[in-house]
């Protein structure tokens, strides 16, 4: 990443556009027409829902609404995702015959929303209603196959079709059957699969979110928030690998996709992080880390947090809250590793000339520092998150309006169209396919007798239920979305976490928690394979080497479900001391992985196991346990001290 103060021809060195999703991929001509058209039909039914702005006196139902929308959005699907890689370059005939087939199909079910709800269709339907929630269920799963892959769309098929032969299934397995002609009715035109809370959220909530991430990414803020990361830590030694982690924290947190910040990000910092010393391997998995957690980075974190608050019913703003201490401290111990690695092997910082002055950079920027603050302000303070992205947004575009390179012109205006258009489209098209899912579970009563079932098993042991938790969330995010295995988990592991006395809040943070592992963790890995691509390293040995630098990851998890202090659930001393803890066992932690002890350098092997046994300990919380940790902590500190007394005299 080149980075640098503003120079006079900044419209010339911001010539290029920013890489928007939309084009980078198909469709171009008709097609791309087509799904512009129909993104922007989406986009307006959205805000005339949220603001119920009654648009030529349309107003839908709210299950209409989601009929509307997945008709719309199943259809964008079908014209920008392609069938086979071979269809890459444009639609084929059988991509504009699921359009046909579903637009009418979702409309027709929009149109009679109010039929669905007053005469009982989810149990008798006419015909035509039956005939189009046929069609709708069959385009979900096309849509699950081509936006997630076979494995999902597996997982959808089974558990969707899971009512068809609950009856024959042993034990807790046992659910309530149904025809295939009324387990249809019930995905499509009940209101626990297809439009179930996934789809609610995301057509009452995400859609903002999505919109603003994009809007950020059209008026530059990306370049914004890496020049600020490079101001402020490009000189310290290290300095471009702690750009990176700092840029991807916050440009993650605002987008909440790990894959596009890496493929934003990771283009300019992993050269730069390798240009000064860090080995490819190391760069790779630096970045693919700090992308990952950005998706655990409040304020706007991932399409995850908005469902867990529905299944809570809690306002998002407690989400972020509880989830803002845990990424901080992700974050402190990247920043930590990389670090001590440079102190280690001697790397500098970025050369003087390449680092952009704080306070211009700061004035440059304002615009982008204005919406985040109006974001946060309208989200956390007034606890609106349903109007925070758009109110967000509307500030970006006024503010960016004022110079030639920042400001919404009719050529970026389409380019925002698309992506926001495909964003939407890609996550209508995950989420039909889990209400399947969520809806299968749900009407046989499997989900209620799979967490009475694991209670029985354990015995009442929380450590196990955990442990168990823990490799089933792990198992399932290697297949699945993160969102999916949330969702999956939420309904058949929470209940019974929350029944065996755990904090809520702390048992689904748990889940989603070991659910992300899998971005990081081979053989899955995504988020390391994609920075490796990039890097030329290895995609196994990064992914092993993200693994031990995201390894915090793997223990935080079960601290704050024994200690929700770490969540903010407790008094402020609590959380304070939790938080102190941490931070001290962290850095005893990443000590122990670099080997290197601040002001007393390499540690031997014996230390190094010592300091993160003390690390561990002092996370643990229990106080003695803790107060042992402390004691190892300070007994290795004394040793470091006493070696650099005699190598600072054998110097002399």
């Amino acid at each position: 990443m080149t980075m640098h103060a503003q120079s006079p021809s900044a419209d010339a060195h911001h010539s290029a556009e920013p890489p928007l999703s939309g084009e980078r991929a198909r469709p171009s001509g008709l097609a791309r027409i087509a799904a512009l058209v129909l993104g922007a039909l989406g986009v307006v039914l959205a805000l005339n829902q949220v603001f119920l702005l009654n648009l030529f006196g349309f107003q839908p139902l709210g299950n209409s609404y989601l009929y509307y929308l997945i008709g719309i959005f199943l259809s964008v699907a079908f014209i920008c995702l392609p069938a086979r890689k071979a269809d890459a370059a444009a639609p084929r005939w059988y991509d504009w015959l699921l359009v046909v087939l579903v637009l009418p199909a979702a409309g027709y079910l929009g149109h009679h929303g109010l039929d669905i709800i007053q005469q009982g269709w989810e149990y008798e339907a006419p015909l035509t209603a039956d005939i189009a929630a046929g069609i709708v269920i069959l385009a979900a799963l096309e849509g699950v196959r081509r936006a997630a892959g076979p494995v999902l769309l597996g997982t959808a098929l089974l558990f969707g079709s899971y009512p068809l032969f609950a009856d024959h299934m042993p034990g807790f397995l046992w659910g309530t059957s149904y025809g295939p002609l009324e387990a249809v009715r019930a995905h499509v035109l009940g209101v626990e699969s297809i439009i179930g809370i996934p789809m609610q959220v995301v057509a009452e909530l995400v859609i903002g979110f999505v919109i603003f991430g994009s809007v950020l990414t059209i008026t530059r803020g990306s370049e914004f928030f890496m020049e600020l990361a490079a101001a402020l830590l490009g000189r310290s030694r290290g300095g471009p690998a702690k750009v990176a982690v700092l840029s991807s924290g916050i440009l993650g947190s605002l987008s909440g996709s790990v894959i596009s910040n890496i493929l934003t990000i990771a283009p300019f910092s992993i050269p730069t992080m390798k240009r000064i010393g860090y080995p490819p391997v190391y760069a790779a998995a630096i970045e693919s880390c700090a992308s990952t957690g950005a998706t655990l980075m409040p304020p706007v974190m991932g399409t995850v947090a908005f469902i867990m608050a529905s299944f809570l019913g809690v306002p998002y703003a407690d989400i972020a809250a509880a989830a803002f201490i845990p990424a901080m401290l992700f974050y402190a111990a990247l920043i930590f590793q990389v670090d001590m690695f440079a102190a280690r092997n001697g790397l500098k910082g970025a050369p003087a000339e390449e680092i952009p002055a704080l306070l211009p950079t700061l004035l440059r920027g304002w615009p982008y520092l204005l919406g985040l603050v109006v974001l946060v302000y309208v989200l956390m303070v007034l606890r609106q998150e349903t109007y925070s992205p758009y109110a967000a947004s509307a500030v970006l575009l006024a503010a960016t309006a004022f110079r030639s390179h920042t400001r919404l012109t009719l050529g970026r205006a389409v380019l925002l169209l698309f992506d926001i258009a495909k964003s939407i489209a890609a996550l209508v098209a995950v989420l039909a396919g889990i209400g399947l899912i969520v809806g299968g579970l749900s009407y046989t009563g499997v989900a209620g007798a799979f967490s009475r079932e694991l209670l029985l098993y354990a015995g009442g042991n929380v450590p196990l239920m955990l442990i168990a938790g823990a490799v089933t969330s792990f198992i399932l995010g290697m297949g699945m979305t993160v969102s999916a295995c949330y969702i999956f988990l939420s309904i058949l592991l929470a209940p019974a976490l929350i029944e065996a006395g755990l904090n809520p809040l702390a048992s689904h943070l748990f889940i989603l928690y070991w659910g992300m592992l899998s971005y990081i963790t081979p053989p899955v890995a995504l988020a390391a394979i994609t920075a490796a691509s990039i890097a030329g390293s290895p995609p196994m040995r990064t992914g092993f080497y993200a693994m031990r630098l995201g390894g915090i990851l793997f223990i935080l998890p079960f601290i704050f479900v024994y200690d929700p202090a770490l969540i903010m659930h407790g008094s402020w001393p609590a959380v304070l001391k939790a938080v102190v803890f941490s931070i001290v066992a962290i850095w005893a932690m990443t000590t122990a992985l670099e080997g290197w002890f601040y002001g007393g350098g390499r540690l031997n092997p014996v230390l190094r196991v010592a300091t993160g046994v003390a690390g561990v300990l002092i996370l643990l919380p229990e106080f003695y346990t803790s107060l042992a940790g402390f004691v190892v902590l300070a007994s290795v500190a004394a040793m470091m001290g006493v070696s650099l007394v005699r190598r600072t005299e054998a110097a002399r």
